[in-house]
């Protein structure tokens, strides 16, 4: 972990001059004088900056996205249009913010989601940001526990009935008179992760391709960074018991026959707004595991919260996001309640937009710990309804079971029903409003109103009751229903796990062949174009038009695809063959393969189909980055893979170098332990797109973009999001600057061509003073790239050769970097790298 931040004081400026003080607000304007603007500030924010702290905070901008047009859109181009709404908003409304940020040498992070921008700063920053036009607040940033009312044991044993909340909100009737358990939805959760393989979870994983093939791009995403791996992983487990509620199989899921996907927003025991913000912003627009290339077309159809806590309003944009896009939410109502005192729901389940869950046991009590409203942030009736939330059974991480309390269990079911409804009718899909209108009408009234409301509609209850039979069987039954088996034209055996997909104008809808190859869709009427996929098969498509109330029966055949042998050779960036890669094709049900000692790979049994290759090299990367490209099957394949240059999200790549030392000749007043000067640079140098005209040198090895001075910080992993930000690593370790060492500069070439250096000559190691590191960071103002440097480097030390040493960039935010090695012995006497801009690649 980094260490804090020393307090860092920047410059004044015009801004500087407000003569406010955050405690008591703006100083009285003098006679006549217009007004000034001061954003609301959080008070928590306005006591950390008060006491001489620094402290992390968003700046929320006073614009909000008109999302009119894309109201009027329908299905997937609606998610796309309010995607495209918020993130050019983001982008027009931020800029002159972030171009101050970056004048002031202050790192941030945007987000679109809730148009704000996270820095970390001091009182002067605090006043600064709160005098801007454009500033609406100010808000500390905050992190809510994942809160349980009571756990029990964690047990093995599956369920053999369903459990008693999916019994008592009648799920069960769902299943066997409509035949629905949730098909052709997609549920989400921001949680503290899922267990994706998890005997109740693994089946209807939306990332589950069949046969042991995963692929978790779309699927899956940690915004936490908590994960050792792209894996889905959770170190809680709540999410993985919410997660189980929605959909899980053996009786504990509501809706076992819907799709699941998640996304990690909570860290541990609790979630921060950082990483609940890039959650939400994964919702509307899922991307890869690296959080790249966003596809809204790919969102959920609902998203369950079992998060929150106080009364902030923080997160009302995003809310408003998702329902615009026809995404249907629910939050927990919160675990503050006694059950007796009124106002005690939690944000966000607390705030209007939102639709908040109570919790009641299986006697049908109201939970003592369920919030009760009316709402502390804008008075509105909470929770909006009540559903199953004491002793809930449900999917444990390790394949067990356990039984928890807390409204986060009763979200959950709620999630699951919406899923059951919009499987029974889909002319509800996206229809926020209509959905919510049938839970409500079709809930089981509770008269306590001692909190205020009515019978019908309290602070206590909601609405009622959540009943999932009753919401389906209010629901509009206008759909047509296609149902049919999927087999092998061959042999005639059903084949499981096939896709089959239905497109129409504005309605798409997946579902997946169980055991036996039988499939279910239902759809509103229109035409569709029905596609049926599974790896070993050619493709089937046909045109579909359905009528309301219609009962088709459409049977499928599918020829299976000729096989081959697909073979190559991995070599990486340099051309050189790279053993120890793992090479697999996507969306096929085939294990990955390595490459052997000369880089070679074989799959021997490929069936025809177009695919999507990967290559990734085996740890330490290097500069050797993932081979991704599509790949066609239709025949021996032989191929050659070469790896690009490892990449950071910015676009900043690295490449091995021809090595060529850069002598320093001007000596940098720098010595002993961790120390650093601020050096003047000769030309402008831009580092994440920033041009800076001076860095701060240390004596551990780093260049420091935004701090004049650097703290005790023991060496990370890059990025991170803890202090020092903005740095280039050029052999970041504890070192030490004795008599025998130095830090030199020099400058060579002419305008235009020029280089700077800076050079570490007999670095000494506080772990082994005995051993020294010479090095150095040449930059060059004609490419703008960075040359690392490394010399009298003992080949047989691992301490010499980086074993303890970080070295790569990271941006100003902490939120991305390129790593070419940490903690790994893999630097050698007289080599080079150079860590290009995305424009000189």
């Amino acid at each position: 972990m980094h260490l804090p931040r020393s307090s860092l004081r920047r410059a004044a400026t015009a801004l500087a001059a407000v003569a406010a003080t955050l405690a008591g607000g703006l100083a009285a304007p003098a006679a006549n004088a217009a007004p000034r603007h001061h954003a609301i500030v959080d008070p928590g924010l306005t006591a950390a900056v008060e006491a001489g702290q620094e402290a992390t905070f968003f700046v929320v901008l006073d614009s909000h996205a008109d999302l009119s047009d894309a109201l009027r859109q329908r299905g997937k181009a609606r998610k796309a249009a309010v995607f495209q709404a918020r993130r050019a908003e983001a982008a027009r409304d931020q800029s002159s913010l972030t171009r101050y940020l970056d004048q002031a040498k202050i790192g941030y992070e945007s987000y679109w989601i809730a148009n704000a921008v996270k820095v970390t700063g001091d009182r002067d920053l605090v006043e600064q940001l709160a005098a801007r036009p454009d500033v609406a607040a100010l808000k500390q940033e905050q992190r809510y526990a994942i809160d349980t009312a009571a756990m029990g044991p964690v047990t093995a044993t599956e369920a053999a009935d369903p459990d008693w909340g999916v019994k008592d909100i009648r799920a069960d009737q769902v299943w066997s008179q409509y035949d629905d358990r949730g098909e052709g939805v997609v549920v989400a959760t921001i949680d503290s992760g899922a267990q994706f393989d998890h005997p109740a979870l693994k089946d209807n994983y939306r990332g589950n391709l069949g046969d042991g093939a995963v692929s978790h791009d779309y699927n899956w995403y940690d915004a936490s960074g908590q994960c050792p791996s792209s894996t889905p992983c959770d170190n809680n487990g709540h999410g993985t018991h919410t997660t189980g509620t929605i959909a899980g199989a053996g009786g504990i899921g509501v809706a076992p026959g819907a799709k699941w996907i998640a996304v990690k927003g909570c860290e541990a025991n609790s979630c921060s707004d950082s990483s609940l913000l890039k959650a939400g912003q994964w919702i509307l627009a899922p991307t890869d595991h690296n959080g790249q290339n966003p596809r809204p077309d790919l969102a959920p159809d609902i998203v369950n919260n079992s998060w929150g806590g106080g009364n902030t309003t923080f997160y009302q944009d995003m809310i408003e996001s998702w329902n615009a896009a026809g995404i249907f939410e629910a939050f927990a109502a919160g675990n503050a309640g006694n059950g007796t005192t009124c106002s005690t729901t939690e944000a966000p389940g607390a705030q209007a937009p939102a639709y908040g869950v109570g919790a009641y046991d299986a006697n049908g009590a109201i939970a003592s710990f369920s919030g009760f409203g009316p709402s502390l942030v804008d008075g509105s009736m909470k929770p909006n309804i009540a559903a199953p939330g004491v002793n809930v059974r449900s999917s444990w991480p390790g394949d067990g079971y356990r039984a928890i309390s807390g409204t986060s269990m009763a979200t959950p079911h709620v999630a699951g029903a919406v899923a059951l409804l919009w499987s029974a009718a889909p002319s509800l899909v996206g229809d926020i409003d209509a959905t919510r209108a049938v839970l409500n009408d079709s809930a089981r009234d509770v008269d306590d109103t001692h909190c205020g409301g009515t019978a019908d509609a309290n602070n206590v209850w909601g609405e009622g009751k959540l009943d999932a039979f009753a919401a389906v069987d209010q629901a509009p039954h206008t759909a047509a229903t296609i149902t049919g088996t999927v087999s092998d034209r061959v042999t005639g055996a059903g084949l499981a796990g096939i896709a089959v997909a239905a497109a129409g104008e504005t309605t798409q809808r997946s579902v997946t062949t169980d055991a036996s190859g039988a499939y279910r869709l239902v759809l509103a009427a229109g035409t569709y174009t029905v596609t049926s996929v599974g790896y070993g098969y050619r493709t089937a498509t046909e045109t579909l038009t359905v009528t309301n109330g219609q009962a088709l029966s459409l049977d499928i055949a599918l020829d299976a695809a000729p096989r081959h042998a697909v073979t190559g050779t991995v070599y990486d960036v340099t051309g050189k063959p790279l053993p120890g890669a793992s090479v697999r094709i996507a969306e096929a049900s085939l294990a990955p393969v390595v490459s052997d000692a000369s880089g070679a790979f074989r799959f021997p049994d490929v069936a025809e189909g177009t695919f999507t290759l990967v290559a990734t090299p085996a740890a330490p990367v290097l500069c050797n980055g993932t081979y991704q490209k599509a790949l066609t099957v239709d025949g021996d394949e032989s191929l050659t893979l070469q790896l690009p240059a490892h990449s950071d999200a910015f676009g900043n790549s690295c490449l091995p170098a021809a090595y060529s030392w850069v002598g320093g000749t001007t000596k940098v007043a720098l010595s002993g332990d961790e120390n650093a000067k601020t050096v003047a640079l000769p030309f402008p140098v831009t580092f994440y797109g920033v041009p800076y005209n001076q860095v701060g040198v240390t004596t551990n090895g780093l260049v420091n973009f935004l701090a004049p001075r650097l703290g005790d910080y023991a060496n990370t992993a890059l990025p991170m999001e803890g202090q020092p930000n903005g740095i280039l690593a050029a052999y970041w370790d504890d070192l030490v600057l004795d008599k025998k060492s130095a830090v030199k500069s020099a400058t060579t070439g002419t305008a235009g061509q020029r280089t700077f250096a800076v050079v570490w000559e007999n670095a000494a190691f506080a772990a082994d003073p005995g051993r020294r590191v010479t090095f150095e960071a040449v930059f060059e103002e004609a490419t703008g790239a960075i040359l690392l440097q490394y010399q009298s480097i003992d080949g047989a030390s691992t301490l010499e050769k980086g074993g303890s040493a970080t070295v790569g960039i990271e941006n100003q935010a902490g939120v991305d970097a390129l790593q070419y090695s940490f903690n790994e012995p893999v630097l050698t006497d007289r080599s080079a790298l150079r860590i290009l801009p995305k424009a000189a690649r």
